[in-house]
């Protein structure tokens, strides 16, 4: 999705939204030094259309899921290492952070084709007892982890 700043028509569009989510919205806009709303907003935007694009296909991707997760679900956390296992060639690895209230936070560092990473979130997002999951990608990738002798003298 490419895009020229300066030749990029602007067009104006109202959007409504609840008080405590344009609250929100100002709070933000402040935190993160932008200029207006428009921009905010704009960036939201750009940044969920380049989700939007990058999902399907056999693109190979890496990146990250990050997962919360309550503990005390029985069976979940048995559920979780056996989605993991089940896509073993994908989840590179993995780092759990005990939270309060007996949650976890996990966060999995996979690579492979975009389809099979989105796959793997919905699976993941499916259990009972994970209160969220968000896949983050991006297009530059983990070089091979193992290689025969021949491959490793063809990249010198």
């Amino acid at each position: 999705m490419k895009r020229n700043e300066k030749t990029d028509k602007v067009q104006r569009i109202s959007v409504s939204l609840p008080e405590s989510l344009t609250r929100a919205l100002d709070q933000m806009v402040t935190e993160c030094n932008y200029r207006n709303r428009s921009q905010a907003i704009a960036h939201m935007v750009r940044e969920s259309l380049l989700e939007y694009h990058r999902k399907g296909g056999n693109q190979i991707m890496a990146g990250t899921i990050t997962l919360v997760y309550d503990e005390a679900r029985p069976d979940l956390r048995n559920r979780l290492i056996q989605i993991q296992r089940s896509h073993i060639d994908t989840v590179i690895s993995s780092l759990n952070v005990l939270l309060e209230n007996q949650h976890s936070l996990e966060v999995l560092q996979v690579q492979g084709p975009v389809d099979t990473l989105y796959a793997i979130q919905k699976e993941i997002r499916a259990c009972k007892g994970v209160e969220s999951c968000k896949l983050a990608l991006t297009t530059t990738i983990m070089p091979p982890i193992h290689s025969n002798e021949e491959e490793r003298h063809e990249r010198r």
